[in-house]
């Protein structure tokens, strides 16, 4: 009862409109290309997808809170805590959570459906976020959800399920894993105080310590990377885990056992860059212009990463709008969801997916498959190509609010002599006109008003 309750009121102080805006991962210039064969291709057939789904659910889901950051000993807006109990009495409250959260309708099914029928085609799922709790069954520790409340649940190896139903989705499979782990021993010694997310203990006074969570690490990723099937995508966070902060994982070792492991697996070691950072991961935002490199944006569908009662959510039109800027500046959409403290995915979520699917039912080849033209945007209209650099597509997007015009024109970009161009929506061909540069498309009546794509032969 007391712990319900702590539940109901830390729900209350946490709930925030932009919990991690102070934790975006910025956009670097700097990328190193990989040069293993089995990489390059994959790397190549993860370019074609363009939009995925990240899932953030762990103990952070049970009150509904921001995932990890609250047992942060920092002192910054988006991590909160109420002023009526102690760090370490909060940090108790928190692990604690591992007896309570026992999500008895937790169905991978219906995530996979709902991200299927969004037209959503690769998965990155949390299989440890930073508190170090573990969705999947770890020899390295107890502190997992096959340890806890769910453990005698058929599905308690949550990330072999979430693998599994995405699988038979053909989804290309990520898994997201924690480099700093706040709940190790050996990251935070219990015998110092926790005054940030870095380790807690000099490296150098003790470096047999360090070494034995470099093993832990390690350990854990071979768990990882060899007993759950084929895994497309390792996706590492905690950038401020690595050799410029004296945190270094040994990532030389970690590499090679993974991709001895799996081969061709992209590495994304995020905002640490180099050569296991196959693609950069801009968090939050969408670069100002095209990028020479691989990279993908992450961005919520709520305002938070996991799942917070009441959140506002984005609408099918936003997030189509994101996904058309980002493809035309080369890079793919990963939207955050955040499963439900029960184990599904909320119905408003659902509904504004199979919203984003309906339209790329129909507009999905200007989008799947394409590449970059160096005139991408004119007039509120974005531009792709596709990969044999023939056909144009031309996606107008239409804002919140706004109505389709009588005609959409643009410069540059112009259709070949005597080229059709074909609307997406109705799959029929359009009047237009060429003068100079400049490309005038005469609208028909009674279109669908959403944002609407055309093809023609360049």
């Amino acid at each position: 009862m007391k712990n319900s309750l702590l539940v109901f009121l830390f729900s209350f102080y946490f709930i925030s409109l932009f919990a991690q805006e102070g934790n975006v991962h910025e956009t670097s210039e700097l990328y190193v290309a990989p040069t293993d064969s089995l990489v390059i291709d994959k790397l190549e057939t993860w370019k074609d997808l363009k939009f995925g789904v990240i899932y953030h659910w762990g103990l952070y889901s049970l009150p509904g809170i921001v995932e990890s950051w609250s047992i942060c000993s920092e002192d910054v807006d988006w991590i909160k805590r109420p002023d009526s109990i102690t760090y370490d009495e909060y940090k108790k409250w928190y692990w604690g959570l591992n007896t309570q959260f026992n999500p008895q309708q937790f169905d991978p099914n219906q995530w996979a459906q709902s991200a299927y029928d969004a037209g959503m085609k690769y998965l990155v799922f949390t299989t440890k976020h930073h508190d170090g709790f573990c969705m999947f069954d770890t020899k390295e520790t107890d502190f997992s959800i096959t340890n806890g409340a769910f453990k005698n649940h058929p599905k308690a190896n949550v990330s072999q399920y979430v693998f599994d139903a995405f699988r038979e989705k053909d989804f290309m499979i990520g898994a997201y894993f924690s480099k700093p782990d706040w709940h190790c021993d050996y990251y935070w010694w219990n015998k110092f105080a926790t005054g940030d997310r870095h380790v807690n203990y000099s490296i150098q006074a003790h470096p047999e310590r360090w070494e034995k969570y470099q093993k832990f690490t390690f350990n854990q990723l071979n768990e990882l990377t060899s007993g759950y099937g084929n895994i497309d995508i390792l996706w590492l966070d905690g950038g401020w885990v690595d050799k410029a902060d004296n945190e270094d994982v040994n990532m030389d070792m970690i590499a090679e056992m993974v991709r001895k492991n799996q081969p061709g697996i992209l590495l994304v070691d995020r905002t640490v860059h180099g050569k296991y950072e196959n693609y950069l991961t801009p968090e939050r935002s969408i670069p100002e212009k095209q990028l020479p490199y691989p990279w993908e944006s992450c961005i919520t569908l709520s305002n938070d990463w996991g799942w917070v009662p009441n959140a506002p959510y984005k609408s099918s039109e936003k997030v189509i709008e994101f996904l058309v800027e980002v493809v035309a500046k080369g890079g793919s959409l990963l939207l955050g969801i955040g499963p439900n403290a029960q184990g599904l995915i909320d119905t408003p979520v659902v509904s504004i997916l199979k919203n984003i699917g309906d339209w790329l039912r129909t507009n999905g080849n200007a989008i799947y498959k394409t590449r970059i033209t160096p005139n991408y945007y004119n007039n509120g209209v974005w531009f792709t190509v596709d990969k044999s650099d023939k056909i144009y597509n031309a996606i107008y997007v239409l804002k919140e609010g706004e109505h389709l015009p009588k005609v959409i024109e643009w410069e540059g970009n112009i259709p070949s002599p005597k080229a059709s161009i074909i609307l997406l929506q109705t799959q029929k061909k359009v009047k237009y006109k060429v003068d100079g540069s400049k490309v005038t498309v005469y609208l028909p009546k009674n279109l669908k008003e959403e944002s609407l794509s055309f093809q023609y032969k360049k």
